[in-house]
């Protein structure tokens, strides 16, 4: 059985974030990728410079020519960019439901752009996030939907973590990425569940596109059947590789990707 993973995400012209990621990282786990386009984005790895959103009815076109015909083993969602995107989303899973669902909640660009606007995050905290199975902020991203500072402890981290838990999804995955430790540390945070993920922090300026990776990475191994756990654990593993492979990369003037092929490429 081929296993099929959805990404529904924005577009990286610059091919290090978004649905190219997305789709890179599904091919070196050895997963078919489908996608859904809900942005289009002009974007390098100085920064990105001009959004043009895809029509709500579209992304919603989208989803159902997908789901009607592919068997999809489970999902990722990223970038949606406005309200309406996130209502037809939404719509979308309730539609074609009963498969996993990794939901990155992209709120800023790493060169400071917004990715979704303000109006819309009440409706993600409302109607989609608790369609996940699993969503996965990083620290600023997490500080945002609570309305509250930044984690700068674990214990701050694992109280986010539960405050975010009770807006309905199953799992939450607060990722440790943007912290000043030696070590990138991301809390897995479920009813039953807290447990830590750790990996080396890389002394590297080519990271664009991590949060994009790791999500995916996620979805990959639950298309595989994984466990959440297991899931996770294969994903830091890939992107803490990819990480570490990124300076093999020449790729642009600003922040480079990470190497979605490392240790298959030549």
């Amino acid at each position: 059985m081929t296993a099929i993973a959805l990404t529904i995400a924005g577009s990286d012209t610059g091919g290090g974030a978004g649905i190219q990621a997305d789709l890179k990282t599904f091919s070196a786990l050895g997963v078919y990728g489908a996608s859904v386009i809900t942005a289009l984005t002009a974007q390098n790895t100085l920064g990105v410079h001009g959004i043009h959103d895809v029509p709500s009815d579209f992304v919603r076109a989208q989803m159902d020519a997908v789901l009607s015909d592919l068997k999809i083993n489970a999902i990722k969602i990223g970038m949606l960019g406005r309200r309406d995107v996130v209502s037809a989303v939404a719509g979308g899973l309730k539609t074609w439901p009963q498969r996993p669902a990794v939901l990155d909640p992209v709120l800023v660009s790493t060169s400071g752009r917004t990715l979704l606007a303000d109006d819309a995050i009440a409706t993600l905290i409302t109607d989609l996030i608790p369609l996940a199975t699993l969503i996965t902020p990083n620290l600023p991203e997490a500080a945002r939907l609570l309305g509250c500072n930044e984690a700068s402890s674990r214990q701050e981290v694992e109280d986010q973590a539960r405050r975010l838990l009770q807006f309905g999804c199953e799992a939450v995955l607060l990722k440790g990425g943007h912290s000043s430790d030696s070590e990138s540390a991301d809390l897995l945070m479920t009813a039953t569940t807290l447990r830590w993920f750790t990996a080396p922090r890389l002394p590297t300026h080519n990271t664009h596109g991590t949060g994009c990776t790791l999500s995916s990475a996620i979805t990959a191994g639950l298309a595989h059947g994984l466990t959440l756990e297991k899931a996770i654990a294969a994903a830091k593993v890939y992107v803490t590789d990819a990480i570490r492979a990124a300076d093999t990369l020449s790729v642009g003037a600003g922040r480079g990707p990470v190497h979605h092929f490392q240790g298959i490429w030549e």
